[in-house]
């Protein structure tokens, strides 16, 4: 029997990774009173019922939460295998999530959000602590939480719960706030004083290879390619989840485009992290010419 208990922060996307594990052929109970959970493996461990399982728990249980490990250990000697998945989130997204359905937290007590995300975070360290997996959904899309669920409980792939997101930028409009890493490639030849390459970005083959036919350029990506693996084994042994390597250029169209793209086109070859590229700024040039022309 398979066993997974589906957990972490209000907010953090667990009714959907629910949903996503019925889809895989799951059978998924959301919020079930913890005291039955093992009456219910029991059944199924002893009946010809399904043999993988998916619960719901968050800080919805109350005071039943101190009965986790005790139960879990009668589980185990159930012979049950089960594995512990926790969603997790920064508390910034988490309060704009919250703001955006006009929810209110379960422990927020009429007070702000963030006293409520504070006291969460506090009742659930234990389980994050003991979790086997834990996925980072600050800056996950639907479709790519899809990816991490199936890749550790679908393709039963190796995980490592470090997902790199590479973020291309532009100084002007400043620093990205959440990155961890923050590289500046305003040394490099700018194509924006090209003039068949200014309306261009970096996702165009044209400005792309402008970029790359410096030899600073090759040396700047081999070495933070180099220096980014390094780091991957030792964030990992720490505990971090999430790594934001943030890329910046002037106007972060050109030279950031192209360099974080060719980053991303080496790291994702690597099947042990999850990795994804986006280009914050790459547009609002043209947004803010437009608007000028408007006025």
């Amino acid at each position: 029997m398979q066993f997974v208990i589906l957990t972490g922060m209000s907010g953090a996307g667990k009714s959907t990774a629910l949903k996503m594990m019925e889809d895989m052929g799951y059978f998924c109970v959301d919020n079930l009173p913890i005291p039955l959970f093992e009456k219910i493996c029991q059944f199924f461990n002893e009946s010809s019922g399904p043999k993988k399982m998916a619960f719901g728990i968050d800080i919805r249980s109350g005071e039943d939460l101190s009965e986790i490990e005790g139960m879990l250990e009668r589980i185990k000697s159930m012979n049950c295998s089960y594995s512990i998945l926790f969603l997790d989130c920064s508390d910034e997204v988490l309060v704009k999530r919250f703001k955006e359905t006009r929810r209110q937290h379960p422990l927020s007590c009429g007070e702000r959000l963030d006293k409520g995300i504070e006291r969460e975070r506090e009742r659930l360290k234990f389980l994050r602590q003991e979790a086997d997996y834990t996925i980072d959904t600050s800056r996950l899309l639907v479709r790519e939480l899809k990816l991490e669920i199936e890749k550790i409980f679908l393709k039963n792939q190796k995980y490592t719960n470090l997902y790199i997101t590479i973020l291309s930028f532009g100084f002007k409009y400043g620093l990205p706030t959440d990155s961890d890493l923050v590289f500046d490639v305003r040394f490099l030849p700018n194509p924006y004083y090209v003039e068949e390459l200014r309306a261009k970005t970096g996702l165009d083959a044209p400005v792309s290879e402008f970029v790359m036919n410096h030899i600073e350029a090759h040396t700047f990506v081999d070495k933070l390619e180099d220096m980014v693996k390094f780091l991957i084994p030792n964030y990992i042994i720490e505990g971090k989840t999430h790594l934001v390597v943030s890329i910046g250029c002037t106007g972060g169209k050109h030279r950031s485009v192209t360099l974080a793209s060719e980053l991303y086109a080496r790291l994702k070859k690597q099947k042990d992290i999850g990795v994804k590229v986006e280009h914050r700024d790459i547009g609002k040039d043209n947004v803010i010419k437009s608007a000028e022309l408007s006025m």
